[in-house]
């Protein structure tokens, strides 16, 4: 579910730019789905099967209007009440607001949290990422749902050739895995996505704070539309044998084969009632 669209967040890198997704107008300009919370609550009584609902990453369901409106919260209080569970994907610590919910939701259901994280250089992340809270405080965050016995899901993604593709930061970002406990790790190959639309404001900024790094993108890459880091192979290896290592779900599928999973047992709680 998208319940809004567009987004503040400023991110340099976001493909939801693109205008294959129809964005021709300012990006920043927030459209309100104003009847969401009422179509899934209709949506979810007409379904007979209980399963998993996820936040889509068109837009992140905590952007700052979000905290005044509080559809996302509505939205998972429905969630709730039908007996579903949720996967949510964000980079905000708003979703700490949220927090009892998704508790109780894990409780009866499945609830797991993903969190974006891409730059363990503080700085670095105010310019890839400027209006949304540090890399460290996302890390707090995916404490806080451990504590709360909710797992995580990291998405290490995008990788920007040339900028956060180091080992120094990735193995940062590893660390903060390792310590927050996070059940999985997704990479989508070590690279970005580039294409018209996204593309353009990608580039504007690189002039802005990586001076001569464009003409580096296009004279390597062209108008590729996923692109890879350099230091891809060697990123890989590293994650691949770091997860193996600490028992951590690596790997497209087995990331979305977990997240989209609905407990058989809740099913047929759901089917026979609780005795």
């Amino acid at each position: 579910m998208n319940i809004y669209r567009g987004c503040t967040h400023g991110c340099i890198y976001c493909d939801s730019r693109s205008e294959v997704y129809g964005m021709i107008y300012n990006f920043e300009d927030i459209e309100i789905k104003t009847n969401a919370v009422e179509m899934l609550d209709r949506t979810l009584l007409k379904k007979r099967k209980k399963c998993m609902i996820t936040t889509g990453g068109m837009t992140d369901p905590y952007i700052p209007l979000e905290k005044e409106l509080e559809n996302t919260r509505r939205c998972l209080e429905v969630i709730e009440k039908h007996g579903y569970g949720v996967c949510v994907l964000t980079k905000s610590d708003l979703i700490l607001r949220d927090i009892d919910i998704l508790k109780r939701i894990h409780q009866s259901s499945k609830c797991v949290v993903q969190m974006t994280l891409t730059t363990y250089d503080e700085d670095l992340c105010g310019i890839l990422e400027p209006n949304v809270c540090t890399t460290k405080r996302r890390f707090e965050v995916l404490m806080k749902m451990c504590e709360a016995g909710i797992p995580t899901v990291v998405w290490l993604t995008p990788i920007l050739p040339y900028i956060n593709d180091s080992e120094k930061n990735i193995t940062g970002i590893l660390r903060y895995c390792k310590q927050a406990r996070v059940t999985g790790l997704l990479t989508f190959g070590i690279g970005m996505t580039l294409r018209y639309g996204n593309r353009e404001y990608y580039y504007k900024k690189l002039d802005e704070y990586f001076p001569n790094l464009k003409k580096q993108y296009m004279r390597k890459y062209g108008s590729s539309y996923g692109i890879k880091s350099p230091n891809s192979l060697s990123l890989t290896k590293h994650i691949r044998s770091f997860c193996a290592d600490n028992n951590i779900l690596h790997g497209e599928k087995a990331i979305f084969d977990y997240c989209s999973h609905f407990p058989e047992e809740n099913q047929q709680r759901s089917l026979f009632g609780d005795d």
